[in-house]
């Protein structure tokens, strides 16, 4: 019996493995539209065996997009193309997620294939940046706009508007991006909020705004559908958040309501990583210990590892990116290595593999 093709019950969905697809930018968007390449891009793993396929982080306002590529939901124009992206995943078996994200300080940046640089609010394709305070992510950077409380209620009330859309857009998980050093990121970290009203200086403080945004969430969401965040477990930098701090949140989203927590790391400040496989698993062991779920990410490539995260108890679900792009199918390769029944699609069934 293999764990990693065990089903995974979370309110009124159960998921049919433990294999989930990591939000990845694509940056192919005009205006925030998804498109086709969305479309195939996601709908070609669900074909290839997970159970749950995220979107890249989705913008929920024009300011909140990394770069003029993103998608975005902060229209309503915006929900037919995803609807038809949502109904293509559940006719594969799968069910739809989307990460409802802000960018913050990292807005207004090139496309990666362009040079991944932040572009100047005054130029064609830029805008300024928004953030807790007015620190750019480096020196080469402009400085953001420090929020002022109406930005701050603009913000939680986009986010609320992004899951009423997210609902009609047939999606059946919402992912808060409260990591990578995007904007909720840069609230709770002490590198980037040096505020001194009720949104800054201490623990409790700092994490406000993820915890006011869960709640706005939640007031469009239903509560029979499944909540996830992801956090930046540690800043890898003396002095920033820690795994300790991430421990402490978790038990407060858990308490608010919040199903899993999708466990990554860093991005808020340039810090050395120690990169090695499954480098992040450790963090999301340590949060499953406070009794909420965990999604473990970090360079998980191979089917015998996914299988021991879940089958050691370390997460309760694998959320893997790069390997599938490089294979969409792993599920279904996962499923023959490990000697586990999953179900192909029929239009594959001759290409399966013998027993």
């Amino acid at each position: 019996m293999s764990h990693l093709f065990s089903t995974l019950k979370i309110k009124d969905i159960e998921f049919k493995n433990r294999i989930a697809v990591s939000p990845m930018c694509e940056y192919s968007s005009e205006d925030g539209f998804a498109n086709n390449w969305h479309l195939v891009h996601l709908g070609s793993r669900a074909v290839g065996g997970a159970a749950l396929v995220i979107t890249e982080a989705t913008a929920v306002s024009p300011e909140g997009r990394i770069s003029y590529g993103d998608l975005g939901i902060w229209k309503d124009e915006h929900i037919a193309k995803l609807k038809e992206i949502t109904s293509f995943i559940h006719e594969q078996d799968a069910f739809a997620g989307i990460q409802l994200a802000h960018a913050g300080r990292k807005a207004s940046h090139e496309v990666p294939w362009k040079g991944n640089v932040q572009i100047a609010s005054n130029q064609p394709n830029g805008w300024k940046a928004l953030a807790p305070s007015a620190l750019p992510f480096n020196n080469k950077e402009e400085a953001p706009l420090e929020m002022d409380k109406a930005g701050i209620e603009k913000v939680k009330a986009d986010f609320k508007a992004a899951a009423a859309r997210t609902l009609e857009a047939g999606f059946d998980v919402i992912e808060i991006h409260a990591a990578h050093g995007y904007l909720i990121h840069e609230f709770y970290s002490p590198f980037s909020n040096k505020r001194t009203d009720e949104y800054g200086g201490t623990f409790e403080n700092r994490i406000r705004l993820l915890l006011e945004i869960v709640e706005s969430v939640k007031e469009a969401w239903p509560a029979s559908k499944p909540l996830f965040v992801r956090i930046s477990s540690t800043d890898w930098t003396e002095g920033g958040w820690t795994i300790d701090d991430s421990v402490e949140l978790s038990k407060i989203l858990k308490d608010k309501g919040v199903d899993l927590v999708d466990c990554s790391s860093g991005g808020n400040v340039l810090a050395p990583i120690p990169l090695k496989p499954g480098y992040q698993v450790e963090f999301a062991d340590a949060i499953r210990k406070t009794g909420v779920l965990t999604g473990a990410v970090g360079l998980i490539t191979e089917a015998k590892q996914a299988e021991d995260i879940i089958a050691n108890g370390e997460a309760d679900m694998v959320i893997i990116a790069r390997e599938l792009l490089r294979d969409p199918h792993f599920p279904l390769r996962a499923a023959h290595e490990l000697g586990a029944e999953t179900k192909w699609p029929v239009q594959y069934e001759r290409a399966k593999w013998a027993k």
